[in-house]
């Protein structure tokens, strides 16, 4: 016994600080789960995400792929067979990909197509991780990849006694490979798209081996042909035998680029050459790190740190970096507005629709210097195209509704973000409320001439969610108001602007106290359920829109008859049954699914329209009800698994609501200089701005039952305004809260403790 003690005595010291150092190993990228939200379907979302091998806003992706080529669903996490590991730039399976093409390693039998060569798997046997993907198939043969921006390095490990193959897989839509098997290379070109891009466009690869090739042959669809060095076709394939001593790895290398075969050499002499796995692997995990632990929260459960920095790593994926580096370092991208090459940054893959909301306010508070070239970028596709882009993948794409860009460019540039021409900026926004793209509609304002003259856009011309637009229209012109104001436009413009800001008026029925579509006569529409998804809605209906006032919260709440009836409206989204009116789609689409299985009443938070929507008690000065809601969002409709969202993750929306309200405040209006406040989820969260200024936020007894605030101070002062200010934040601090498990009905409740709206903006009166 007494030597037992002593072993202890002597070894548990050792031991302890071992448990140390093991736990400080522990990074914010090890939190992230990449197969979140992967657990989906066409018939229902958890997320509609793959599990990305990336760096953060990485020009290519790289994911396992278990669906056939073309399919959106190009990972599903009850699938149990893969297909290869491709180079994704899909933004949503909605938009599908473009430029992809794919590598699978293959022991045994040579399956060429990508309907044949199916290899089961199980998720024990993979890991997934924002820097890196390894699975040992069921046959023993092991793959591990790693990616940089423009690049991605496999290693590949084959069971002994097997036939060693790798397939690269071109894709459909006009594509070549060519083989140079003395020098251990293959090149190509894949013109894979769904739209979105000009005649010119390809996507040019290269790959290297890092064993002799020993045999090699293509495939165009219909013939494999051995010893064939070059196919072009609709369908292209290529494969090549490898004889990889046992215990050796076969690593391949690979690199491609928009401009040109030469330039996608360039790209791989500069992220890959010479490298491994584990290199580029750190490299990699050392960006997500350094990005990601912007923000460092402590104090919660594990499930909370998973699902924060895995919300947190899917909000810093798009959009995508569409330029790249020439021989000289210099930045250059294809245009795929006008199919020339430029020099400057360009980015892409985004439905500004979904991250106008919190995706680009969060880039404008902790990652400024991304935002300034995302702003740029959205410049140089005006000056490209004639129109700021709305929806791109890669280019204009015809989707969703508004004019969103207005939101986004006009928030960073108030918020200090500088570009390089503000008055090409202004012109463009002009413009964009007085013209639509003539061939893609959503781009521009459809139905601009009705906003124009009538103040709406009507529901009888034969425009599709006429009520949404006028709704997304208005705040977006009193984004363009703000900035006009700021430039020192006119008095006659601003006053234009501030006008058309108040139209979302014209759509309010004070009986129901609801928005509806109105006829071109001036009428209401004579039939009207605002439980009707879809006609004059975007994706749901009237509960969900009729919150799409941004900019006028106060207005609202006079339409509606006072903060009381406000808050009675409010609460009824939640009160009023999951039921719906799916007569517009003739089926359930899958949003209104998620919605009824959510079971919060109408409330959908599964699609962004709707997802401010519990911060507005804080405009009627019931804060403690938003407390409430937000941690019942969270901890209800959040986790971080397979199944981890309520629907679309949307290019980082779902995830940055999350990031944000787990922080305590949330963007409600881009454009203003204020976050709404809700209540922080942490104990503590310490935000690491780009100035070198820290904020710390804390909140000591937060716990499930501690979700209400009874007192916050800033900086050791009480503060009781239900909102914080941009610039006050970039200054550093301390944000205390004081968490309580009972509301406080005291707090927030006064006038001056109301954030902004337009109806009280002394100089509109």
């Amino acid at each position: 016994m007494v030597a037992r003690l002593f072993f202890l005595s002597i070894c548990l010291p050792f031991l302890l600080t071992s448990c140390q150092q093991s736990k400080k190993t522990v990074e914010f990228v090890d939190y992230v789960n990449p197969l979140m939200g992967t657990e989906s379907t066409f018939a229902f979302s958890h997320g509609n995400t793959y599990p990305a091998v990336a760096v953060p806003w990485g020009m290519n992706f790289w994911s396992p792929q278990t669906g056939e080529n073309g399919s959106g669903w190009m990972y599903t996490y009850a699938d149990s067979l893969m297909r290869g590991f491709r180079q994704t730039h899909q933004p949503s399976p909605w938009m599908n990909d473009y430029g992809t093409f794919s590598i699978m390693p293959l022991a045994g039998e040579l399956k060429m197509s990508h309907k044949e060569r199916l290899v089961p798997f199980s998720h024990q046997q993979e890991k997934a991780t924002p820097y890196n993907y390894s699975v040992t198939f069921d046959n023993g043969l092991q793959t591990s990849l790693s990616a940089t921006s423009r690049g991605a390095v496999f290693e590949v490990s084959f069971p002994e006694k097997e036939d060693q193959y790798v397939v690269v897989d071109a894709y459909h839509g006009g594509s070549s490979i060519t083989i140079e098997p003395e020098n251990r290379l293959v090149k190509g070109a894949t013109r894979y798209n769904n739209g979105g891009v000009p005649d010119n466009f390809a996507n040019y690869f290269m790959m290297e081996f890092s064993h002799p090739v020993i045999e090699y042959g293509t495939y165009n669809g219909d013939t494999l042909l051995h010893h064939q060095t070059d196919v072009a076709a609709d369908y292209t394939c290529a494969y090549l035998k490898f004889d990889v001593p046992a215990g050796e790895k076969l690593t391949i290398r690979t690199a491609s680029s928009f401009i040109s075969p030469e330039q996608a050499a360039i790209n791989f002499n500069r992220e890959v050459a010479d490298a491994d796995v584990q290199l580029i692997s750190g490299k990699a995990r050392e960006q997500w790190n350094n990005y990601l632990g912007r923000v460092e929260a402590e104090g919660g459960t594990d499930e909370q740190f998973r699902t924060f920095y895995s919300c947190l790593y899917r909000t810093l994926l798009f959009p995508r970096e569409f330029y790249e580096f020439d021989s000289q370092g210099n930045p250059v991208y294809y245009s795929p507005y006008d199919g020339n090459v430029h020099d400057g940054y360009m980015y892409t893959d985004n439905g500004f629709w979904d991250t106008f909301r919190a995706v680009h306010p969060l880039f404008t508070l902790l990652y400024p210097e991304v935002s300034e070239r995302v702003t740029q970028s959205i410049l140089n596709a005006y000056d490209e195209s004639g129109f700021m882009p709305e929806w791109a993948s890669p280019g204009h794409r015809g989707c969703m509704v508004g004019n969103n860009s207005a939101s986004i460019l006009v928030d960073a540039y108030l918020k200090g973000v500088r570009v390089e021409d503000v008055e090409t900026l202004y012109k463009g926004l002009i413009h964009g409320t007085e013209a639509v793209h003539p061939e893609v509609s959503s781009t521009g304002r459809l139905g601009y001439e009705y906003y124009n003259k009538l103040g709406y856009v009507p529901c009888d011309v034969k425009i599709h969610e006429n009520a949404a637009r006028t709704l997304e229209y208005a705040y977006d012109d009193w984004c363009i108001y703000q900035l006009a104001k700021e430039l020192k436009r006119p008095k006659k413009e601003i006053a234009l602007f501030a006008k058309r800001a108040m139209n979302y008026k014209n759509l309010f029925d004070s009986e129901s106290k609801l928005m509806r579509g109105k006829q071109k006569d001036g009428k209401f529409a004579p039939e009207f359920s605002p439980l009707k998804w879809g006609g004059d809605f975007t994706e749901g209906n009237s509960w969900h829109y009729s919150w799409s006032v941004f900019h006028d919260p106060q207005g609202l709440i006079d339409l509606m008859g006072g903060k009381e009836m406000f808050v009675t409206m409010l609460d009824s989204v939640f009160s009023v049954p999951p039921i719906f009116d799916d007569s517009y789609y003739g089926q359930v689409i899958h949003e209104i699914r998620e919605m009824t299985v959510m079971n919060m009443g109408n409330y959908a938070h599964g699609n962004q329209p709707i997802q401010h929507m519990i911060y507005l008690y804080d405009y009627a000065g019931q804060p403690w009800k938003a407390q409430y809601w937000l941690r019942e969002v969270m901890n209800r409709m959040y986790t971080a698994g397979p199944d981890g969202y309520c629907g679309d993750e949307d290019n980082g929306q779902t995830s940055a609501w999350y990031v944000f309200s787990a922080l305590g405040f949330y963007p409600v209006c881009p454009g203003t200089d204020e976050y709404i406040l809700g209540a922080p989820l942490f104990k503590k969260a310490t935000l690491h701005f780009e100035n070198g200024k820290n904020l710390v936020i804390t909140a000591s007894d937060n716990s499930d039952t501690n979700r209400y605030v009874d007192e916050m101070r800033v900086n050791g002062t009480v503060y009781t305004k239900n909102y914080l200010k941009h610039n006050e934040l970039l200054q550093g601090g301390t944000i205390d809260f004081k968490m309580t498990d009972r509301p406080n009905m005291q707090r927030g409740t006064q006038e001056s403790d109301l954030p902004y709206s337009f109806s009280k903006d002394e100089k509109v009166k």
